[in-house]
């Protein structure tokens, strides 16, 4: 059977993957200039060896908890940009951590976990049961398209 590999990283303690296939690259945090009047989830745009890159706030996209304002640890240690590329568009998002390559089979895939609610669970496409916990499966397109529906 093929095996999948998936890009791992965490937020908040959870335990999140994406296709690697969609993966340009992984990239410690960017100067960034703040866009004015943009959505909450929108951190603003990194230069990117010359390419202009909207950068997305995958905690808060995902209704998380907000980082800690105090922290003894540079701003630049806090978060890692993971690039990504859907169709045209490429978009960093904002993420507390990258774990590793992750190769998962596709028969041990399952619908997200009913337990989850809200914005999360709409933005998942599944999850994988590993020994070390639930392998939640982030999709790239909703997470691109999510709608505020507050």
């Amino acid at each position: 059977m093929v095996e999948h590999q998936l890009c791992t990283f965490f937020i908040n303690d959870i335990y999140f993957g994406i296709d690697v296939q969609q993966i340009q690259e992984v990239i410690r945090a960017q100067e960034m200039t703040r866009v004015p009047l943009a959505p909450p989830d929108i951190c603003g745009l990194i230069n990117l060896r010359g390419q202009i890159v909207t950068t997305i706030d995958l905690r808060q996209r995902l209704e998380m908890s907000e980082l800690p304002k105090s922290s003894s640890v540079a701003d630049d240690q806090l978060v890692l940009n993971i690039v990504i590329r859907h169709q045209d568009e490429v978009v960093s998002l904002l993420v507390d951590s990258v774990d590793d390559v992750r190769e998962v089979q596709p028969k041990d895939f399952e619908p997200p976990p009913v337990t989850l609610k809200g914005r999360m669970r709409q933005l998942l496409s599944g999850a994988y049961k590993l020994d070390r916990g639930l392998l939640l499966v982030l999709d790239v397109e909703k997470i691109l398209t999510v709608k505020d529906q507050k």
